[in-house]
């Protein structure tokens, strides 16, 4: 019975490590805000970025470890959901705060918009079509934070722009996923890969990376706001 006891229980060590490898993007949600505090924001753009390649690919690894079977007590999806929210919202909602993108009277009242819509739109039971599009902009602020902070735009276009998003939250146009989205989904991977790339640029050159480099993330950016779109045409 001994030697039996430790192969038995490995598995759902395993699953275990998986949680926990989710949930250590909540560490790297809370660097990326102590780097915000200190307005060091391209080092909150890396841990941010160290946190979206983990929620890229936990999912997989619980899946091939079978953690909701093995793990049946911990919900990887409220866990999963508790993480993005920290990174993708509560983080890039601080940095519209604190950072000078939006008039100063605006910037915290842009902040709360953005935590509570990004709040209700992670509670949404239908935030994805049947084909795996989001429907509605899916809260992940820290990409437009991203843009607003390499592109500097006037401070008055920048709230309309988070407004816009906020208000595009609870509204059914459909958002490309990268990677569920079965059509162009080569295509799109390859072009996460070259966003990664240039977006690392952009960060070691202080989010100053020049015309080529920020042309090349717009037009990334484009395509993936155009496949939304295209998909709705293409409903109607």
């Amino acid at each position: 019975m001994p030697a039996d006891g430790p192969r038995s229980t490995s598995p759902a060590a395993l699953a275990f490590a998986v949680h926990i490898f989710t949930a250590s993007g909540a560490a790297l949600g809370l660097l990326a805000l102590l780097a915000a505090a200190a307005s060091n924001w391209p080092l909150m753009f890396a841990w941010l970025g160290i946190a979206l390649f983990v929620d890229g690919i936990d999912g997989a690894l619980a899946r091939h470890v079978d953690v909701a079977n093995r793990l049946p007590r911990w919900s990887g999806d409220t866990l999963d959901l508790v993480v993005d929210f920290t990174t993708y919202v509560f983080v890039p909602a601080y940095a519209v705060a604190a950072g000078g993108l939006v008039p100063p009277l605006a910037a915290i009242p842009l902040a709360i918009v953005i935590v509570v819509s990004g709040a209700l739109y992670f509670a949404d039971r239908r935030m994805k079509t049947a084909d795996n599009y989001f429907r509605g902009f899916p809260a992940v602020w820290n990409a437009p934070v991203f843009y607003l902070f390499l592109l500097r735009p006037d401070p008055w276009i920048a709230a309309a722009a988070i407004v816009l998003l906020a208000v595009l939250t609870f509204v059914p146009v459909p958002f490309l996923h990268p990677f569920r989205v079965r059509r162009f989904r080569t295509f799109s991977a390859l072009l996460i890969v070259a966003w990664a790339a240039l977006a690392v640029v952009a960060l070691l050159r202080d989010m100053s990376p020049g015309s080529w480099v920020t042309g090349a993330l717009c037009a990334i950016a484009l395509y993936f706001l155009g496949a939304g779109l295209l998909r709705r045409a293409e409903a109607e």
